[in-house]
């Protein structure tokens, strides 16, 4: 996992290694300090030595300055650091999922995604500064410390035998507390996301079922049980305040006790005056690096969690690779399934497409039609490879789809799902996510197309209208001619409309097919629908029926000899009524 994390720290090693430089020199100026105290105590006061005091005083300030100054070089470097490495992470991880196949992001719910990127990756770059800062300072400054403290009266120091044990266990009882507790937080975190992205998004149909109360509820009770873990939690954080107190006061009593002792008993010749000052300080600095310490280990307690949840998110691997030695083009924009079975858990009980067999020549217009969840769906997600068959072969310009670079592949296939989306941006900006340099006249002929450019032009500023997120300040069907037009911008062999049409009437539905037919003739066209007037027109028309194909026909040959085909077309021209 470590190694796995350190491989987003590139370009800022240096920092993180000048980091832990700095810290060292930072202990190792104020380890010198007390002895510097105790020098100046006994040697300088006690002696009458001015020229010793002002020696030792310039000597002081000497090593504070430094101090002071590779202290502050520390936490700079510290801070481009972690910064650095929580960019590169979050850079990684966004790129990985760029990556995924859909099976792998059906995997990982979105809400869960946005918390790994966000809270996970802060997490993991806050337990990372102190990794390289604090972490460095709190174990060299405790056993230098106590070293020097060793050094200058064995006896005296065995006060740190006893009270350090005690601390050590009473943090690391608290620290195996709070862990499980943080490891739930973040859990939570997820279904927290959950609720406020699934409220923003569908916030119309809150505001129109009347229900915010309902939502209100829904997202108290998920905060309310952030807020319960984390209230648990920092009640045992806050147990290490006394704790800590307790040991430090202890200890000085304990030390002053028997340190003045000492020097009464020995007159000062086992221990001084500045010697025992200087044990004071030493004391301090030990507890409050065991302190710090245990600090330490409890962000790294939490923020492992957190580096657990990226980690996995960075060693999936997409189930669709490009083969050693692609295929850079696709001929044309025939499609051929053979005994083509799928399913999205890997299953042979549970496909949901089973021996598909299905011709369908470059240039031709098939219709896809079929009841809920009969598979029309996932079949046309198979050709760009957004899926990949778990039986059989499914060849795209007399090629297997395996064989083709992934990204040659999916330029010649524009897919048109049924939740696309429009993303923030002017209307122009969205398009051209279909050909980045296409000109201006290129976008217009496009929505000329899709029938787009009536409505498009009515707008005040035109093309340049800007898009809200998700594409809310337009119709539904306006989007959907939208992203039709922006899936003719490729100028793919393949086009694959999937319910594409649903949302607009059907005179801009005729005359979008008709526009298909004599601007794209060599362009094979898949029409996904649920009216039968959408795909009657086809060369051929396919009926789906609970993952298999139930007849291929034309609309005159299903009418006749497919029983599915002929209800349907029978209850939208004449049972509508009673339907509805």
């Amino acid at each position: 996992m470590v190694k796995k994390l350190s491989q987003s720290i590139r370009e800022y090693k240096k920092y993180a290694i000048l980091t832990p430089i700095c810290v060292a020199a930072e202990v190792i100026l104020e380890i010198i300090i007390p002895l510097l105290m105790a020098n100046l105590i006994d040697d300088g006061i006690y002696g009458g030595e001015m020229n010793m005091v002002y020696k030792i005083g310039l000597e002081l300030i000497l090593c504070a300055v430094l101090s002071l100054i590779f202290g502050m070089l520390s936490g700079k470097f510290a801070a481009k650091a972690s910064s650095g490495f929580a960019k590169n992470l979050r850079k990684d991880l966004y790129y990985k999922v760029q990556d995924f196949s859909f099976t792998n992001i059906d995997s990982f719910s979105t809400s869960s995604l946005v918390t790994r990127l966000t809270t996970d990756v802060t997490n993991v770059q806050n337990a990372f500064q102190m990794i390289i800062r604090i972490a460095v300072r709190t174990p060299l400054m405790l056993i230098t410390s106590l070293f020097f403290a060793i050094s200058i009266s064995p006896r005296l120091s065995m006060v740190f035998l006893v009270i350090i044990p005690i601390l050590a266990i009473g943090l690391y009882l608290i620290i195996t507390k709070v862990h499980p507790i943080m490891k739930r937080v973040f859990r939570t975190y997820d279904d927290l996301n959950n609720v406020v992205e699934e409220n923003v998004a569908g916030i119309r149909v809150v505001k129109s079922f009347v229900i915010e109360e309902k939502e209100k509820k829904k997202f108290g009770k998920v905060s309310k049980s952030i807020f319960d873990d984390f209230s648990k939690a920092e009640k045992l954080m806050a147990l290490t305040s006394p704790l800590m107190q307790f040991a430090i006061y202890s200890c000085i009593l304990a030390i002053s006790w028997f340190g003045a002792k000492i020097i009464i008993e020995s007159g000062m010749t086992e221990l001084t005056t500045g010697e025992l000052m200087t044990m004071f300080t030493y004391s301090i600095q030990i507890l409050s690096s065991l302190m710090m310490l245990s600090m330490v280990m409890v962000m790294i307690a939490i923020s492992k969690s957190s580096a657990e949840r990226i980690v996995e998110v960075l060693n999936t691997e997409s189930d669709i690779h490009d083969p050693k030695k692609p295929v850079m083009e696709v001929k044309d924009g025939s499609i051929d399934f053979k005994n083509v079975s799928f399913s999205y858990v890997n299953s042979k009980k549970k496909e949901c497409l089973k021996n598909i067999n299905v011709s369908i020549k470059s240039g031709e217009t098939v219709g896809i039609i079929g009841g809920t969840g009969s598979g029309k769906s996932s079949l046309v997600n198979l050709i760009p490879r957004l899926y990949d068959v778990t039986e059989g072969e499914l060849l795209v310009g007399g090629v297997n789809v395996k064989k083709y670079h992934v990204e040659t592949l999916r330029n010649e296939v524009s897919c048109v799902l049924q939740k696309n989306v429009l993303f923030s941006g002017t209307i122009t900006e969205n398009i051209k996510w279909g050909d980045e340099n296409a000109s201006d006249e290129d976008v217009k002929r496009v929505c000329k197309l899709a029938q787009a450019d009536e409505f498009v032009s009515q707008f005040p500023n035109g093309y340049d209208t800007y898009i809200e997120e998700g594409g809310t300040n337009v119709s539904g069907g306006q989007k959907q001619r939208l992203c039709i037009a922006r899936a003719l911008l490729k100028h793919p062999k393949i086009l694959i409309l999937d319910d594409s049409t649903s949302a607009v009437d059907t005179k801009t539905d005729s005359l979008i097919r008709k526009a298909f037919k004599e601007e794209i003739p060599n362009t094979t066209k898949i029409i996904i629908a649920q009216r039968i007037s959408s795909v009657e027109d086809c060369d051929k028309i396919i009926v789906m029926d609970k993952g298999t194909i139930n007849g291929i026909g034309t609309h005159e040959e299903l009418l006749k000899n497919n029983e599915i085909y002929r209800e349907v077309y029978e209850s939208q021209t004449k049972g509508g009524d009673d339907n509805e």
